[in-house]
């Protein structure tokens, strides 16, 4: 196919991005973050995915949805809710200076629990908070926790009440969205959750896609491009 020149391509700088040079070599820089050798490396099968590679990733989403027909999408610090939840809104009010969350359609929230990632997603157009979680934990307090957080920034930036009982709190089963069948995709997922609702897509991928997920947001950050 006339693929085929452009995906060996693709395939060989990939390849390249996990075998040659030195750990800390920076093969990309935007968002205020750059990406070594070494955080690529997190994208081989099976590596886990830090923090770097999130925030990244999460940015490469932030930037395609001001392009026309996308919804607009504004993304936390994967950082931001572990010190929204060991704090309170006094916390982390400084982490949207200049910023009007609502004025967006899509917010989304990267997780790191401890040792697994999860994604929290409010849709300001629906009123709705929506848990994202790869191995099928729910996760009503995080949702909560959001919800309050909204309440209180709404007050403070735009003096605004927000009407707690107008919003839908949802954590997705196991039947809504799929599940990880190892021990280390979950940054994948949630990666991936995050770029399909950032276009209204239906969550239709499988653990099988990872291995080509992983492989291709290897080429989007090195390009700083979303394929």
């Amino acid at each position: 196919s006339p693929w085929n020149p452009l995906f060996q391509a693709m395939e060989s700088e990939i390849s390249a991005a996990f075998d040659s040079g030195e750990p800390e070599d920076v093969l990309s820089r935007a968002f205020k973050l750059a990406v070594t050798r070494e955080d690529i490396c997190t994208l081989q099968p099976l590596g886990w995915l830090n923090d770097r590679i999130m925030n990244f990733y999460m940015g490469l989403l932030v930037e395609r949805s001001k392009k026309e027909g996308y919804p607009a999408v504004y993304a936390f610090n994967t950082f931001f809710y572990s010190k929204l939840s060991s704090t309170s809104h006094k916390g982390v009010k400084k982490w949207t200076k200049g910023v009007d969350i609502f004025e967006h359609d899509v917010l989304l929230v990267p997780i790191h629990l401890r040792i697994h990632w999860t994604l929290l997603v409010v849709d300001l157009r629906e009123k709705t908070i929506k848990y994202f979680d790869s191995l099928g934990q729910r996760g009503d307090h995080i949702c909560k926790t959001v919800l309050k957080y909204l309440e209180e920034e709404s007050r403070e930036k735009r003096k605004i009440e927000l009407t707690a009982s107008e919003w839908t709190l949802h954590s997705m089963g196991t039947e809504e969205i799929p599940q990880q069948n190892n021990g280390s995709d979950c940054g994948v997922f949630v990666c991936k959750f995050a770029d399909f609702i950032s276009r209204d897509k239906p969550i239709i991928f499988t653990p099988e896609h990872m291995p080509y997920f992983r492989r291709k947001m290897v080429w989007e950050i090195i390009h700083q491009q979303l394929l």
